[in-house]
């Protein structure tokens, strides 16, 4: 394996100035650079990235540390976050939570012994000491997805509320007005916030959330089941179960399924993130969709910027409303009896908001 002084040797430069050009210093001229990178190339050198990092005092090393890798929503903002740290000159350790802060912590604490250049971080919960620990010690940080409230970490992010408000809407266009939601952990941020936007849509039409609507999940799947057999096991159970993530939804539609009910023939079901297999159930699954990979860009971009100096920025974008036929379809006006120069709506409008109370 050629050494940095081979590389001096072949280009004929000092090792000092082989050692400028692979750091980007700009006191090399362009003939010495050129020279430099050509026996670089020829030689199949390649710098020993622990060894600068002690004189650099970088890794050029990011950690990530995500709630559920077998998420699949989790899963592609980690392929993301990978792809756009790649294209800045990073590379990323990844640190799957499950779900439990001592994981969490767990992986915080070892990214940090790693002496990784910065961290993204998706909390588990609302206020892991190591990590506050780590804010106030400088460490560069950038929360994705979800956020402590009150730590002043840049935030890159998903605003769900609108496409809550649209969902509310497009059910009760349907003529359902019995919704329940399976919530996540009250403890994030994402838990608590998608509840709130549920209950402020419905509240819009006068229709009330009781608590026996309100099943307690944790994100994943086994939980959806759970509280979906508790919805219908009620005197009068919902027409919609609105599950607060992709895996809490497949386990509810697990549950529909095994007492012989038909989706949505029997009972609705939406779902916030959406993901690919959705389109591939029976019936394909209405969701609510992130922008999943611009967050993960945009996160790197935010860390990078506070690592290299730059005054980073929170980042919120809009989530989206897709629409397929697990909630039912809109009632289609009657055919025309003849061809007309007007033309017909395919499906009928959505009300207006009212603020009577529904039955």
């Amino acid at each position: 394996m050629a050494s940095i002084k081979d590389v001096a040797a072949a280009a004929g430069v000092s090792v000092a100035t082989v050692s400028r050009v692979l750091n980007a210093h700009p006191s090399v001229s362009a003939d010495a650079r050129a020279r430099v990178l050509a026996a670089v190339d020829a030689l199949g050198y390649r710098p020993n990235a622990v060894a600068r990092s002690l004189r650099t005092d970088q890794t050029h090393t990011l950690g990530l540390v995500i709630s559920d890798v077998l998420n699949p929503y989790f899963t592609e903002l980690a392929r993301s976050v990978e792809e756009e740290a790649r294209a800045l000159g990073y590379s990323v350790i990844i640190g799957n939570a499950d779900e439990r802060p001592d994981l969490q912590d767990h992986h915080v604490r070892n990214l940090l012994d790693r002496r990784i250049d910065g961290l993204l971080v998706s909390p588990t919960d609302g206020g892991s000491p190591l990590m506050l620990d780590a804010v106030r010690a400088g460490t560069p940080m950038v929360f994705v997805d979800r956020w402590i409230p009150g730590v002043d970490v840049p935030v890159v992010r998903a605003d769900g509320r609108t496409a809550v408000r649209d969902l509310v809407a497009h059910l009760y266009g349907l003529g359902h007005r019995r919704l329940a939601i399976i919530a996540g952990p009250a403890a994030t941020t994402t838990g608590s916030e998608r509840v709130e936007a549920f209950r402020a849509a419905l509240a819009e039409y006068g229709v009330p959330l009781p608590d026996a609507y309100i099943g307690q999940g944790d994100f994943q799947a086994e939980s959806g089941r759970r509280v979906t057999e508790g919805f219908l096991d009620l005197p009068r159970p919902p027409e919609v179960v609105f599950a607060a993530d992709n895996l809490m939804a497949l386990g509810a539609l697990d549950a529909v399924r095994a007492r012989g009910l038909r989706v949505p023939d029997d009972i609705a079901l939406a779902a916030f993130d959406d993901i690919p297999w959705f389109v591939h159930t029976d019936p394909p699954v209405t969701a609510i969709a992130q922008p999943t990979g611009e967050l993960g860009r945009a996160a790197v971009r935010a860390l990078a910027d506070r690592i290299e100096g730059r005054a980073p920025r929170s980042v919120t974008l809009p989530a989206r409303l897709v629409v397929r036929r697990s909630c039912g379809a809109p009632a289609r006006p009657p055919r025309s009896p003849a061809p007309s120069s007007t033309p017909v709506p395919s499906s009928s409008p959505v009300p207006s908001p009212v603020r009577r109370s529904t039955p």
